[in-house]
């Protein structure tokens, strides 16, 4: 499939900004079985400064410095993606859990994609007992590792309630976890913990996921927003693989990566600080459109 993407932030201060400093995390990493062009950035009103480079993990960080008055922020990103390969599903030679937990401890690769790097507890994906406690046998040693992580993911979506509002960016995983509900980050994090508290390579994932509306209904421009799901190493043979816990499934061409790391810090789309201002209001708007659609407006 082939998507165009376009992600619209609009900040609003209650009073002038007089500096502020972002680092945006939108353009696409490079990741096997996808590509992406005609990356476009506009910001408005012009930073004084942009500097792009890439990030510690697979991720692009683009920097921004703004240093005159501001009320108003207008942050958007376009680009064209095309997302290739089949459907990805268990198989019957897939290698066992503990197989994987010990060849991630072998394996001698530090680059930024690198199973030693997505191992261990990170500030916001600690190792948590209760999480391990309600995995129970579902991640023993001996289960396949395809199978034993999509059945993790159909039951989060089955026993954690899709709730948008009442969790944030900054919400503790072991808060969603007590409460049985969050959305998309909240369950990629708690499935980060459960894969990690058994040894296993798991990582967290920034992205864009197509949606489809209602039988005979149009689909509504900019109704979208960033979606967040795992990368799990599943051994040297089968790599990295995604699953979406949000939808319980191995994620396919609807997915659109963008970027990943250790948890949701890593990858955020946007952080940074400013000085002045009472406080400030958000929008996001998300479009992904395949290709055979009009073009956006």
């Amino acid at each position: 499939m082939i998507y165009h993407v376009r992600h619209r932030t609009i900040l609003h201060y209650a009073t002038p900004v007089r500096l502020a400093r972002f680092n945006l995390r939108l353009k696409p990493a490079p990741w096997p079985g996808q590509w992406t062009s005609d990356f476009a950035l506009d910001v408005d009103p012009t930073p004084t400064i942009v500097e792009s480079r890439p990030g510690g993990w697979p991720v692009n960080v683009a920097r921004l410095v703004i240093e005159s008055p501001i009320r108003r922020l207008t942050i958007e990103s376009r680009f064209r993606a095309g997302v290739q390969g089949g459907t990805i599903a268990p198989q019957a030679d897939d290698p066992a859990i503990g197989a994987v937990a010990r060849a991630a401890l072998l394996d001698r690769d530090v680059g930024p994609a690198a199973p030693a790097q997505y191992l261990y507890a990170s500030a916001r994906t600690p190792m948590l007992a209760p999480i391990g406690q309600w995995v129970g046998q579902g991640l023993d040693p001996d289960r396949p590792i395809v199978a034993a992580a999509l059945a993790l993911a159909l039951r989060i979506r089955a026993e954690f309630a899709y709730q948008p509002g009442v969790t944030d960016a900054e919400t503790p995983v072991a808060d969603a976890f007590a409460a049985r509900h969050g959305v998309c980050q909240d369950f990629a994090h708690m499935m980060v913990v459960a894969l990690r508290l058994a040894g296993l390579p798991a990582a967290y994932v920034s992205g864009y996921l197509r949606t489809l509306p209602p039988p005979g209904m149009p689909r509504l421009v900019g109704a979208d927003a960033m979606h967040a799901w795992v990368m799990l190493w599943c051994g040297p043979t089968r790599g990295w693989i995604g699953f979406d816990p949000t939808n319980g499934c191995i994620t396919g061409d609807g997915h659109v990566f963008v970027a990943m790391g250790r948890d949701y810090a890593d990858v955020a789309p946007m952080d940074g600080l400013f000085v002045g201002g009472a406080g400030q209001s958000l929008s996001v708007m998300v479009d992904v459109a395949p290709e055979e659609e009009p073009a956006l407006s």
